[in-house]
């Protein structure tokens, strides 16, 4: 998917790559507006949507977290969702691709299975320094 040039997309993008925290479209948005004041909130999650689509960045959704973060890093890797403040971050340990465990969930299953998502789950550094 190729698209034109724009200086919103630009800057959307741009945030992103200096982020390690998976931000939502809201936080994406409150920053850009800085730097674009007449840009909408409309905007910011068409061009997030495109981004992805394209395969620029990684849109990533946390069931319990309703809502969806976007992340820079397009390669596999782990994430660590905090049950106190729904901080997303990245986990420093090697990616394991576990085809097994696709194929365990297979067996017995009337339907496809094609491929599942993990992620680890807890009390951040940041909630667990305030008591959280």
């Amino acid at each position: 998917m190729t698209m034109k040039y724009s200086r919103q997309r630009a800057a959307i993008l741009s945030f992103l790559q200096s982020r390690k925290d998976h931000p939502t479209a809201e936080l994406v948005y409150s920053n850009v507006k800085e730097e674009f004041p007449n840009i909408s909130l409309g905007t910011v999650y068409r061009n997030l949507n495109q981004l992805a689509e394209a395969g620029m960045i990684a849109k990533h959704s946390f069931g319990a977290l309703d809502t969806d973060h976007f992340d820079y890093n397009t390669s596999p890797h782990y994430h660590f969702v905090c049950s106190c403040c729904s901080a997303v971050i990245d986990l420093p340990m090697e990616y394991h691709d576990l085809p097994a465990i696709d194929a365990e969930a297979a067996r017995g299953f009337d339907g496809l299975i094609q491929g599942h998502r993990l992620h680890f789950c807890g009390i951040c550094k940041n909630c667990l320094d305030h008591g959280q």
